[in-house]
Order: C-alpha cells, then sequence, then structure tokens
C-alpha cells in the first residue's frame, strides 16, 4: 500500500509539473501573440498613411485572441496561434543545442502560423481556393524563439539559445512575410490540370470561380513533423 501511495504521489508530481510547464508556454505565446497582432496592426495604419495609391488594398482584421487578418494588396495573410503547445520529434536538431541540453523544458513551445492567400479568394468566397504556410513561428517560456518558412523567414530567425521575440523582430517578421508573399507570384496552372470541367462548376463559375486558384499549384511545406501535446 506505501508502495502505491509513493507511485501515485509521483505521477502526480509528473502531471503536475508538465500541466504547469504547458501553461506556462502558453501564456508566453499568447501574450506575444497578442502584441504580435497590436504590431501588425499599426503597421497596415502606417501603411495606411503612407500609401500613395487608393488602389493599393490595406486592411487589417481582427478575428478574436487566436487570428488576424492582414490584406495587403492582391494577398490576405493570415496569422494564428495553436492552442496547443508542440514539443519536438527525436531526430529534430533543436535537442542538440546546448541551450536544450541544460534544459529539456525550453523545447516546448507555442505556434504561430503565417498562412498566404489570395486576397479574392475570401472577398469572393472561392472556397475550392487554396492557401499557403510561410511559417511557423516556435516561441517557449523565456519567450526566445525560431521560425521554420520560406523565403527569408525560413533562414533568418534561427538563433534558438540568443533570440526573443521582441517588438522589433516582430516588425521585421511581419515584413518578411508581405514581402515574400508579395514576390509569390500568381502563376497559370498547366493547361491539362483544367481541360475538363462539368456542368456544375461551369453554372457556378461566373458567380463564384468554383475553378481552383493558387499562387502554385503542388505546393508543399516539408516540415510538418511537429508532435501534438
Amino acid at each position: 500500500m506505501r508502495k502505491r501511495d509513493l507511485k501515485n504521489e509521483t505521477v502526480l508530481e509528473y502531471l503536475t509539473q508538465r500541466s504547469l510547464l504547458k501553461q506556462d508556454v502558453f501564456e508566453v505565446s499568447k501574450k506575444s501573440f497578442s502584441l504580435f497582432k497590436e504590431r501588425l496592426e499599426k503597421k497596415i495604419t502606417d501603411f495606411l498613411s503612407q500609401s500613395k495609391s487608393d488602389r493599393v488594398r490595406l486592411k487589417y482584421d481582427e478575428k478574436g485572441d487566436f487570428e488576424s487578418h492582414a490584406f495587403v494588396g492582391s494577398d490576405l495573410l493570415i496569422f494564428n496561434m495553436h492552442t496547443n503547445v508542440f514539443c519536438f520529434p527525436p531526430e529534430h536538431s533543436i535537442w542538440k543545442t546546448s541551450y536544450v541540453e541544460k534544459d529539456r523544458d525550453l523545447a516546448y513551445c507555442g505556434v504561430i502560423h503565417i498562412y498566404n492567400f489570395l486576397s479574392d479568394s475570401f472577398l469572393q468566397g472561392r472556397l475550392n481556393d487554396s492557401g499557403y504556410l510561410l511559417g511557423r513561428i516556435y516561441i517557449n517560456k523565456e519567450n526566445h524563439f525560431f521560425i521554420e518558412g520560406k523565403g527569408e523567414l525560413g533562414f533568418r530567425y534561427r538563433d534558438f539559445i540568443n533570440a526573443e521575440f521582441t517588438e522589433q523582430v516582430m516588425d521585421e517578421v511581419i515584413d518578411s512575410a508581405i514581402c515574400h508573399a508579395a514576390e509569390f507570384d500568381l502563376l497559370t496552372p498547366p493547361a491539362e490540370m483544367i481541360s475538363t470541367v462539368s456542368v456544375q462548376q461551369m453554372q457556378a463559375y461566373s458567380s463564384s470561380l468554383q475553378l481552383k486558384t493558387a499562387k502554385r499549384l503542388g505546393f508543399r511545406f516539408n516540415a510538418d513533423s511537429e508532435k501534438l501535446v
């Protein structure tokens, strides 16, 4: 009986430690994301005041605690924070850093996703259209971060040991995401991919553009090996 009590006490201690760790990570990530959204709104507001053309679409939409939208020209950037805390698979390079080797709890992170859609996909309700993941921002309990992503987002922000997710960094990340989206051009799909169209698609086409539109067809984001905890 005594042995069982000790075992239960150990399990409870472990459960408590894990639970509090994830709550700490979540709170830090949520606080950072809230500030991140403020910086994004300010960025769009500044662009509006500085823009010399009213033909450039610039709009910020608040979508609650865990998501915000930024319309920038012909693109829509969606920033959302996952409500769960993640860890990394055993083969991930993060486990080899001195930072994490000293404290494995530092590998537990909140995640902010950055997606790129065509603005018209949302404005015209084209539900078949695709968006692309531009980057994932990982934030741990010490507000240290790194980013996996495309373009500049994929190589500039990798110093997990020293980098903190500050307001200045947030502004840089937003600028990088906007520039990458603007450079990521809309390309027409191969003719053979749209050579057949159903009657239903054709009837719906003029009103809701049901033919699938995306900047790139066949795009894949490779780093999808995150572990939900």
